[in-house]
């Protein structure tokens, strides 16, 4: 089960340079993450449990 909705901010624990993300669209397991220096990727939730991160401030 997912517990974060679009929108939502999130880390990949294993690409911390990629920065943080912004969830774009979830099919199932899989979501499209808009990462600040890896630009959309998508990533299989059955495979990588996603971090929540803070709101970035602008």
């Amino acid at each position: 089960m997912l517990y974060f909705s679009l929108g939502d901010f999130v880390i990949h624990p294993d690409k911390p340079d990629w920065g943080i993300g912004q969830v774009q669209s979830i099919v199932g397991m899989n979501v499209t993450v808009n990462f600040e220096h890896a630009g959309k990727q998508m990533i299989n939730c059955n495979i990588i449990a996603l971090n929540a991160a803070p709101r970035p401030t602008k």
